[in-house]
């Protein structure tokens, strides 16, 4: 498990640096015609060859890189702040608070994420902004009940009662006694989350519903499938970025998520 963790912290440091040094690496827009259509790997100034409109397929892949980080952080903070926050007042209100919160939650279990989120794009439009909104409304479910769980058993315990003891309102004992104890097993999935909607981003890219405005690692995938035989790297390489992101972001991952469970 050291090992693994190791390996997926190497491959999101990697992916990280490439975001952060885009610029530097491929300067200019990803989405200028640099060079004669249909490059070969290795092509002098063109590492990575260029697609049939004769955009360089590395510019493509190392902003892509920032894309792909920028809606998986952002996407994974709401997701599991909305959880949170449902969580929270179910676990603490009880009751019929409690039920009415659970019978949502498992109403939007019931549909699959992706499909949820394909439906909330194509109302609403493409942009960054309502892929990160539609990821965060699709993915909740999960950290709602993690949280709800552990608020249940956190306001049964003595310095919670202490809290109450003290005078504090019950405001105040959710938000500052509560919630940093059940914060604690949330953090395990952020990493899963990020990994999920690089995923759910890539797949929108894909299908034509992600942003038109930036280069996606979706988008790039999308653009090559009808180049597969003739210039494969065009396809390829963006999805294997997207694997090597999602696959490293797991490993991460389930470091922090084996240190919450009990030993």
């Amino acid at each position: 498990m050291r090992v693994a963790s190791l390996i997926g912290g190497g491959l999101v440091c990697l992916v990280v640096l490439v975001a952060v040094f885009a610029s530097q690496i491929a300067p200019g827009d990803p989405a200028a015609m640099v060079a004669r259509p249909m490059l070969p790997l290795f092509s002098p100034g063109h590492l990575f060859g260029t697609d049939q409109f004769g955009r360089d397929v590395l510019a493509g892949v190392v902003h892509g890189a920032r894309i792909s980080l920028l809606v998986g952080v952002a996407a994974a903070l709401a997701t599991l702040g909305l959880g949170t926050a449902v969580g929270l007042a179910a676990g603490f209100l009880g009751g019929f608070a409690d039920a009415v919160a659970m019978r949502v939650t498992e109403a939007f279990q019931t549909v699959p994420t992706f499909l949820l989120a394909l439906a909330l794009c194509g109302v609403m439009g493409a942009s960054l902004t309502t892929i990160v909104v539609a990821i965060a409304i699709a993915s909740w479910p999960l950290s709602a009940r993690l949280v709800r769980g552990e608020v249940l058993r956190l306001r049964t315990l003595e310095y919670v009662d202490a809290a109450r003891m003290a005078g504090l309102r019950p405001l105040s004992i959710a938000l500052t006694v509560v919630m940093p104890g059940a914060l604690v097993p949330v953090a395990a999935l952020f990493g899963v989350t990020v990994g999920e909607a690089i995923l759910v981003e890539s797949a929108l890219s894909f299908l034509g519903l992600g942003d038109p405005n930036v280069f996606s690692w979706g988008a790039m995938v999308a653009n090559g499938r009808t180049l597969m035989r003739t210039a494969p790297a065009v396809a390829l390489l963006p999805g294997m970025a997207i694997a090597v992101t999602v696959l490293g972001i797991s490993l991460l991952g389930d470091r922090f998520a084996t240190r919450q469970r009990p030993s």
